[in-house]
Formats: C-alpha cells, sequence, structure tokens
C-alpha cells in the first residue's frame, strides 16, 4: 500500500521542501495526503480520508499512539506558534494517545495535550487543549487555553478564557469512553497493517469458513441503539435539568393506564446527554407501554411536569412525540408549580386541550400585586363541562373579569385529587385573549418600554437567563434620588434560589417593595467573587403616566425612535433647545447613557450578525473616546445606522477598575 506523502512546496515564507516524517509501526492509509514537515511517531493511525498539510504553518507533530479518524484536516496558520513538550515551537502539536474523530478540524497554532479525546467535527483554532480532556461533538474551541482534565459538552461555543474556566472536570465514565476509542483504533492500525501483509492476513483467510456463516445468520438488529427521542423531549429534558429539577418515569399497560395505576421507573441522573440515553434506554425496556416523563422539585417535594413520552401504539423506531401536558414558553423553561413566576407559553388552548385530553379538570386562581408578593392566590369561578370550546369560552371571561390582575391555570387531577399543572396566563398590564384558533394575543411583544412598577420588560428577563446560563448568581439594589446620587445603593433581600422562575418573582417584588426608587439587577461571579453586570431595571420616572417621557417600541426590524421634551443634559437646559430629537434611540436608552456618565462611566458599543450572536463573538464598533452626552448619543445613531440588520449592545465600562458594569442589547435584526 503506497502512502501519499509530499515535499511541501516552495513559498516565500519556505523553501525547506521538508517531507513527513513517519515511524515503521504507524499506519498511513493510502487514501490520506501529507504535505510538509509532519514527524508521525510510533503506533499512530492515520484512517482514510485525512488531509494532513504542513504546507503554510509549519512543522506537525502527531503523538505516539494517538489516532487521526477518517475526514480529519489538520493545517495551520504561516503565523503564530504553540510551545510543544520538547521545548520547541510547532504550527500544530498533537500529544501521545490522542484521539481526532471523523471529520475534526485542528487548525494551528494549536496545541493537543496528551490522551485528549476531540469529539466529531470538532474545531480547535488558535487555542491550547490541556492534557486528558474530553471535547463531544460539534464544539468550537477558539482563542482560548482550556485547563486540563476539562469536559466540554457537545455543541458548546468557548471562545473566551471566562467559559474555559468554568467548564466542568472529566468524569470517569467520559476518561473510559476516550480509552474505549483509543483501544479500537489501536485494533484497527494492527488490523490494517495485517491486511497489507500477506503473511499475516493468508492464515486468517483459510480460518473463515463456519465463522462467516455464523455471521451472516446473527440478527444484531437488537444491538443497535435507536435514536428515538424527539427534539420536544430532549428540550423539555434540558430544560428541567438547567432549572434544577430532577428527572424521573413512569410506566403502565393499557389497564394501569386506565384505572391510572402507574408504576415508578426510578429516577435518571447525571448530565443532560446521561439522562436521555436513561431514558430512551427506558423507552425500549417498555415498548408496547404508557411511559410518562416526570419533572420532580425534590426541594419541595412535588412534581412540577407530567408528560406522556410513550404509548403502545408509537411505531418503534420512530421518534417518540410529547402528546400531553406541556409548557410551550418561548424560552423553553417549565412553569414551575405553586412559584408565583411560571413562564406562559403562547399557545394556551393547546395546554388545555392536553390537560381535557388526559381526563383532567382545569381550574384557576388569581391575585392582585399584593397577593401575588405573598402566595395567597384566591380560587377563581369553577369551570364546568369538558368540551374544550366551552372551557376556553369560560377561560376568556375569567381573564376579562381580572384584568390587571395576575391569573393561573390550574390542571387537576380529580382522582388523585392533586394539581398537575399551574402556569400563569395573565399578569397585570398584560392581559391575555385566546384567540379562536388557539392562540394567545398578549401585549407582552410590545412590553418594550421602560419597567412599569411590579412588572419586568422581556429584556430584563432574557438578561437574567442569560446570567443563570453561565453559573451566575442575580442580585438587586436600590436607591432613593439621594443615594443615587452619591452612589449609596441598599441591597434588597438576597436572592439564593437559582431557578429563573424563582429569581423573576423576587426581582418583581424588589420592584413594588421600591417603586418610585432606583432599582439596579446585579450579575455576580461567585467564584471569582466579583460583579459582572449591573444594569439599572427601574427609574423613579419610569411609570406608566409618566409625560415627561415616552419610550416606543417597535416591530423587529423597524427602527427606535423617541421624544424627549424636558431631558435633562446635566445643567438644567434640558436637550439645548427644547426640540423633539428624532435618533434611532429610545428614551430608555438616552436615560441608560445619561446615567452612566453621570457616574463617570466610559461607553462603548459592540455588534454581531447573527451567526456572530449565537456564538458570542462580537466585534467593536468604533471606539467613543468623548464623555458629552450628545457625542456619545451621537455616536451610537452612527454605530446603529452602519450595522442595521444586526444586534447591537451599549456597554458601560468603569476605566479605573478595567471593567464592564453593563452590558445591554439596544438593536436586534
Amino acid at each position: 500500500m503506497v502512502v501519499r506523502k509530499r515535499a511541501a512546496p516552495p513559498t516565500p515564507w519556505s523553501q525547506t521542501l521538508a517531507e513527513p516524517q513517519i515511524d515503521d509501526s504507524a499506519f498511513v492509509h493510502s487514501f490520506s495526503n501529507l504535505i510538509g514537515d509532519v514527524e508521525i511517531e510510533g503506533n499512530v493511525l492515520i484512517a482514510p480520508g485525512t488531509s494532513i498539510r504542513a504546507d503554510e504553518g509549519t512543522p506537525f507533530y502527531i503523538g505516539e499512539g494517538t489516532n487521526i479518524q477518517d475526514g480529519v484536516v489538520i493545517h495551520g496558520l504561516e503565523q503564530g506558534r504553540v510551545m510543544g513538550d520538547d521545548g520547541q515551537e510547532y504550527s500544530v502539536w498533537i500529544g501521545k494517545e490522542a484521539c481526532i474523530t471523523h471529520m475534526a478540524l485542528i487548525h494551528g497554532p494549536a496545541y493537543i495535550g496528551e490522551g485528549c479525546f476531540i469529539g466529531f467535527r470538532s474545531t480547535v483554532f488558535n487555542a491550547r487543549v490541556g492534557e486528558g480532556c474530553v471535547i463531544m461533538m460539534h464544539a468550537l474551541i477558539q482563542d482560548v487555553e482550556i485547563p486540563p482534565g476539562k469536559y466540554v459538552p457537545s455543541g458548546a461555543v468557548i471562545t473566551n478564557q471566562q467559559q474555559a474556566d468554568r467548564l466542568p472536570d472529566v468524569q470517569e465514565s467520559d476518561r473510559h469512553f476516550a480509552h474505549h476509542v483509543v483501544e479500537v483504533n489501536e485494533a484497527l492500525r494492527i488490523g490494517y497493517q495485517c491486511a497489507a501483509n500477506n503473511a499475516c492476513i493468508t492464515p486468517i483467510r483459510g480460518q473463515l469458513g463456519q465463522s462467516i456463516k455464523d455471521i451472516k445468520q446473527t440478527d444484531y438488529r437488537n444491538s443497535v441503539t435507536s435514536m428515538s427521542l424527539s427534539s420536544d423531549i430532549v428540550a423539555q429534558v434540558r430544560s428541567l435539568l438547567s432549572q434544577g429539577y430532577t428527572i424521573g418515569a413512569e410506566y403502565a399497560n393499557e389497564r394501569r393506564f386506565k384505572t391510572k395505576s402507574w408504576l415508578t421507573g426510578g429516577t435518571f441522573s447525571g448530565r443532560a446527554d446521561q439522562v436521555l440515553g436513561d431514558l430512551e434506554g427506558f423507552l425500549q425496556q417498555h415498548q408496547g407501554e404508557y411511559v410518562r416523563l416526570l419533572g420532580v422539585d425534590t426541594g419541595a417535594k412535588r412534581r412540577v411536569l407530567e408528560v406522556i413520552v410513550q404509548r403502545p401504539k408509537d411505531t418503534p423506531g420512530e421518534p417518540s412525540r410529547i402528546t400531553t401536558t406541556k409548557n410551550n414558553s418561548s424560552n423553553g423553561h417549565v412553569a414551575a408549580a405553586s412559584n408565583g413566576n411560571g413562564n406562559v407559553g403562547d399557545d394556551i388552548a393547546s395546554q388545555v386541550r392536553a390537560l381535557l385530553h388526559q381526563g383532567y379538570k382545569i381550574g384557576t386562581e388569581y391575585a392582585n400585586k399584593r397577593r401575588f408578593q405573598t402566595k395567597s392566590w384566591k380560587t377563581g369561578p369553577s369551570i364546568q363541562g369538558n368540551r374544550e370550546s366551552d372551557v376556553i369560552n369560560q377561560l376568556q371571561n375569567i381573564l376579562a373579569e381580572h384584568q390587571q390582575e395576575y391569573v393561573r391555570l390550574i390542571g387537576v387531577d380529580p382522582n388523585a385529587k392533586r394539581r398537575v399543572s399551574e402556569s400563569i396566563i395573565q399578569r397585570p398590564g398584560q392581559a391575555g385573549n385566546i384567540q379562536s384558533n388557539g392562540a394567545v394575543a398578549s401585549p407582552r411583544a410590545a412590553n418594550r418600554e421602560a419597567v412599569a412598577s411590579g412588572g419586568l420588560t422581556a429584556d430584563v428577563a432574557q438578561q437574567v437567563r442569560s446570567l443563570l446560563s453561565q453559573g451566575y448568581k442575580i442580585g438587586t439594589e436600590h436607591a432613593d434620588k439621594r443615594r443615587f446620587r452619591t452612589k449609596s445603593w441598599q441591597s434588597c433581600s438576597p436572592i439564593d434560589s437559582n431557578r429563573e422562575a424563582d429569581v423573576l418573582a423576587a426581582l418583581e417584588v424588589c420592584l413594588v417593595d421600591h417603586s418610585g426608587e432606583y432599582v439596579r439587577l446585579i450579575g455576580i461571579d461567585t467564584q471569582a467573587k466579583r460583579r459582572v453586570v449591573e444594569t439599572i431595571i427601574q427609574r423613579p420616572g419610569e411609570t406608566s403616566n409618566n409625560g415627561a417621557r415616552t419610550a416606543t417600541a417597535t416591530a423587529p426590524g423597524q427602527s427606535y425612535s423617541y421624544a424627549s421634551s424636558s431631558r435633562d443634559n446635566g445643567n438644567g437646559n434640558g436637550n439645548g433647545n427644547g426640540r423633539v430629537a428624532t435618533m434611532n434611540l429610545t428614551t430608555e436608552i438616552v436615560s441608560q447613557v445619561s446615567s452612566l456618565l453621570k457616574q463617570g462611566y466610559k461607553i462603548g458599543t459592540e455588534h454581531a450578525n447573527k451567526r456572530r450572536f449565537r456564538t458570542k463573538s462580537w466585534q467593536s464598533c468604533s471606539p467613543i473616546d468623548s464623555n458629552r452626552e450628545a457625542d456619545v448619543l451621537a455616536a451610537l445613531e452612527a454605530c446603529l445606522t452602519e450595522h442595521q440588520g444586526e444586534y447591537i449592545r451599549l456597554i458601560g465600562i468603569d476605566s479605573q477598575a478595567k471593567r464592564r458594569v453593563l452590558e445591554t442589547i439596544i438593536q436586534r435584526p
């Protein structure tokens, strides 16, 4: 078998014409391509379809016992080097017994430590991956150093050092998986070498005979794991785990299902991928039976979700689909029972339909703002009947009767005499209306104006969600006008929970308790013991009947506008001449800028298209050197105009402490 290896081409930056150096014990498949100064140590496997090109960045090193699987690409930039374990500089260094799996991309400058596992289609660029790390599938590692022994989950995007430092440690099961892959490829290397050697392969051919017949008669179908979970179930499981709930399951045959005598299947623990694997195995084990997924709040010792994920008539091998009660909130989070702040989906009619389909009764509760804070809900009028249209009509009447109050929908199991779901379907100022097609019309989408007393904007909720997902704690502070001028903030009640619903409820309580004051949201990195975000979410003048400022929220894709008749620029002159400004900025943004400048902070901006927004790869707009409000607002408007159709975020910078005090998105595509 002829190995395709070539000398490096002559280029302005390299005239060495270096050729790959391959140890005799290594196996390089003839369908792979090696170019330039590549050193391959003993017992290495280079599988078919790989491309290892040291024609720009050079040299490359691949350590002993490493396997490079099908379709892997290894390349490097002309500039940039990493320090190998031998103290020399390399464009790409891959340590011994590493595993670079199918279709991965290693682009220098890059360092892969000893015993690392790089999953399918993952990319490592301009990064160092420490010894013993496990990087799962479709991950991006760029511009960072991953500490030794860390685990990177599938689909992760690690592009700043803070993310890299917070990665979890590799577990023993992860190491076992990586070592198993290495062992398999070691056997493949020996097998390939034997297949190319007549003295080795001839005796084996002679021994096939009956063994081949036995293999052909063996049915391997049951050994193949079917990925039978739908995207809905996967999202539901991940949502429950992210909120700190435990996942459980129950099963029942048709007789037990009719009598609602479910049998417990226990709980599943571990990371999301482990839980999903266990759940899939449970579904396979109980094919032909009903299986329902449970979300359990272990602290409150209650269930927050019951949803059937498999029925006897489901076709084996087809993705299981959620056909019963679930919360269809846009953020994917499950409404938590009894927390007073469940996330309501946009399809209440669908939820009603699912509850009635399972034989549950529908109820309602309502509360004004004071009762909502103390969780003293009142029982609403009883809903009679089990026809969907009748129930929805009664719900509409209840929503109309209790406008400006909180209303929540209750699912009740009449046999077990317990609740199976609780979700808020109306909030003060956001009256819901169930339309005939089942959709819910709500002014919530237009709630981008300043925070009213006791309410949160969608932006604030999104910021809370983002902070919690990164492992930060949430805090709040308040100040009256005098304390605000002297920066003497006082803390609200501490928020101990990391569940989004609890945090949002605590935020609303703080806003109501301190109406007429400034309230700011704090993001706290508990490990580094520092604040990562400080953003004001309520101001004394921002009430629903405030005529001095008017903010207009527009539909996506439209520009923002503001009108200001009395904005103070710090010297009592308003905005200079009392005229109506027409810049593409809301009054909330203008107030935010004014507040930051008065506190001595610098202003910056960043932009990102949709792809960069998903990977959090923001780019800076032109720097703003001035601290005059007019200049800053003009620079902001220029950034918004220049990057229309992109995400823009406003940055508040404490130049003395060299840290950011605010990051808030002010434009979306």
